[in-house]
């Protein structure tokens, strides 16, 4: 991967940023950063197990972008520095960072060792992920709604 940016990524970028604007990802981005707060395995499996509803479709259509715009960057097609810029990612650490206490237990039950695994490659994989992470950690969990 190459050290610096280049134009070619920053038009990836843009044109990422560019399908999250599109009417139904903003639905189902909305809905993993307010309505989706898990607590167990268990709240996952009910939206994951129950395919047809507009819940398990925004469920999937954010851990799939998400994961294809992390094989990117781990792929080196897309550079790790302008990935990991909070306003890009930020929503990237979110989804992860409410999902990493059950991923084991979600990968063992609907076995599958591949969820998320994009995601975790990418943030833990990485120094500036693992940067992100931390900071990002403390203000998911004060997000979380009483």
């Amino acid at each position: 991967m190459a050290k610096k940016p280049t134009i070619d990524d920053a038009r990836l970028i843009l044109e990422l940023y560019d399908l999250r604007r599109e009417p139904e990802m903003r639905k189902a981005r909305q809905w993993w950063l307010t309505t989706f707060w898990p607590e167990s395995a268990d709240d996952f499996l009910k939206v994951f197990g129950v395919s047809g509803t507009p819940e398990n479709n925004w469920f999937r259509q954010v851990i799939s972008y998400w994961g294809i715009v992390a094989s990117f960057v781990l792929n080196g097609v897309l550079n790790e520095k302008l990935f990991f810029q909070p306003a890009f990612s930020g929503e990237l650490f979110f989804v992860f960072i409410k999902s990493r206490p059950f991923l084991k237990e979600l990968r063992e039950r609907t076995k599958n060792p591949d969820l998320m695994l994009n995601l975790e490659r990418a943030i833990l994989g990485s120094k500036e992920g693992q940067a992100m992470y931390a900071k990002m950690e403390p203000r998911v969990r004060a997000a979380r709604p009483k």
